[in-house]
């Protein structure tokens, strides 16, 4: 089907069959995945749950020249307070000249609930239009004007007429999945609708030798599909490793420019960094344009790195060359963390994150010499199954599907006992309370990706390791919301699986 034609996209509940609970080996989650078996697992308790219009906000936050309108209650965008720093510095190191973060909220209260709060959206939008002339102005969908049935695109259509700025309505209300990254597939869908050309655009006229030069340029571009948890120098990482290749780079949609979307079209190959990320943009594209992609890892890790950089050689006919490459810089990686390898050897850790990064981590954590005892991932659906599969170390290691759900982190924690906890920076909380070391799985200011992040993780993990005193310490005075019977029981004894079939 093509979704495009539609006002939003699928859930991936839907589309992919996503599973959002889960507790066992990760053997058997491949095997229940591989048969289809993991879509209908419930919870018979649940404490927290994300929400695909945050998740939405943080690669909308990031698109330079646009004004975002989230058209809902006050509250709803308010994470946006926090992310505002950080969007504007980051905006900044790809264009000087970046305004930062600018967002409108139509502050839906009782009366629009009851009367609807399409005539708020219409005056949002002719003031971003008349007081900071974007180059687009982005809607937000929230839960309340979804529920009592605002025509968003019905607005936007009347709207269009009347403002310069591209106008893009996301769909994400928070209600409608238990999978954030439902998130991604709404704001694609939204950039694929109103962003990229539905036409080739007509160039100007140019000489035979420009039109030559144009082609072969187009005909060694890549797409590279960053995310927003990716720092600039991680992108700089990733310019590095492809340009060892000879090639050219557009990277997108995190920080780009709402014109820049227009020369997606105008690659030779699109390459994510992660499937989870970036299936239904790239599977659009090749669809609607023909552009073949690259979905099948994440540069994390050596093993990783390598595929990487060998699966986008291969399509250029450059194996020959990315070999010397990689055989390069894996030596002069092996020598910068020779050092380390005494801190590393028998830790044990536990990480926590998205499906693609753990499992990525998992490998990368085992090439420095950790044990992995465990994992965690906000959902799972197929994308994880070649690289989970192929890890013969952790088959037998506990694997937790869990958006949010602290519980069953606090329980995994206590009872497998790891030396050092990798994860997100707002889970990373539970586990520093109970005395682990942690570190961030990603960092908007720091580098993770290449064999250049690998270094960088493991000199960072050895500071964090020699002195671990401030989460001991950190232990001794805070205390977690759970009685000690909790951690008595078996940390998934809520995820239900009796209505599944074998």
């Amino acid at each position: 089907m093509d979704y495009i034609k539609e006002k939003a996209p699928p859930v991936r509940e839907e589309r992919l069959r996503a599973c959002n609970a889960y507790g066992g080996s990760c053997g058997n989650l491949v095997e229940k995945s591989k048969k289809g078996c993991l879509n209908g697992i419930k919870r018979k308790f649940s404490q927290t749950q994300g929400c695909q219009l945050n998740l939405s906000l943080a690669i909308i936050n990031t698109i330079r020249d646009a004004v975002v309108i989230v058209h809902g209650p006050v509250g709803c965008g308010g994470a946006s307070l926090a992310q505002a720093g950080v969007n504007k510095g980051f905006q900044k190191l790809r264009d000087s000249n970046a305004r930062g973060l600018i967002w409108v909220n139509t502050n839906m209260g009782e009366n629009e609930v009851v009367q609807g709060g399409e005539s708020r959206l219409r005056d949002a939008i002719l003031h971003a239009e008349k007081e900071f002339r974007p180059s687009a102005i982005i809607i937000v969908n929230s839960c309340v004007p979804a529920i009592i049935g605002d025509d968003i695109d019905g607005v936007v259509e009347q709207a269009q007429k009347e403002v310069k700025a591209k106008i893009v309505p996301v769909h994400c209300e928070g209600f409608k999945t238990k999978i954030m990254a439902s998130a991604y597939d709404a704001v694609y869908h939204g950039i694929l609708r109103n962003l990229i050309p539905h036409e080739k655009i007509i160039q100007d006229e140019k000489t035979e030798l420009e039109a030559l030069q144009e082609k072969y340029r187009a005909s060694r571009t890549v797409n590279v599909l960053n995310v927003s948890s990716m720092s600039r120098i991680d992108e700089y990482e990733l310019v590095r490793l492809l340009k060892a290749i000879d090639l050219e780079l557009n990277i997108l949609p995190c920080y780009a420019h709402p014109d820049d979307f227009q020369k997606a079209t105008e690659a030779a190959l699109n390459v994510s960094i992660c499937a989870t990320h970036d299936d239904y943009f790239v599977e659009h594209l090749k669809e609607k344009y023909g552009i073949p992609f690259i979905l099948r890892t994440i540069p994390i890790g050596v093993q990783y790195t390598n595929r990487w950089i060998l699966d986008i050689a291969k399509f250029f006919g450059a194996e020959e060359a990315a070999q010397r490459f990689i055989d390069q810089e894996v030596k002069q990686l092996e020598e910068a963390i020779a050092p380390f390898r005494d801190i590393f050897k028998g830790k044990r850790v536990l990480i926590g994150g998205g499906e693609i990064r753990v499992v990525a981590n998992a490998e990368l954590l085992h090439y420095l010499g950790f044990e992995i005892i465990g994992l965690r991932a906000y959902h799972y659906d197929q994308f994880a199954d070649e690289m989970l599969g192929e890890q013969d170390i952790i088959k037998q290691i506990p694997f937790n599907v869990a958006t949010g759900q602290p519980f069953e982190q606090a329980n995994l924690n206590h009872n497998l006992k790891p030396d050092l906890y990798v994860g997100h920076v707002n889970t990373n909380v539970w586990a520093a309370k109970q005395g682990i070391p942690v570190i961030p799985l990603f960092h908007q200011s720091q580098l993770f990706l290449g064999y250049t992040g690998i270094y960088e993780f493991a000199r960072r993990l050895a500071r964090i390791l020699r002195n671990p005193s401030f989460n001991r310490n950190f232990k001794d005075n805070v205390h977690l919301p759970y009685f000690e019977e909790w951690y008595e029981k078996d940390a998934f004894s809520y995820i239900d699986e009796s209505e599944l079939q074998a």
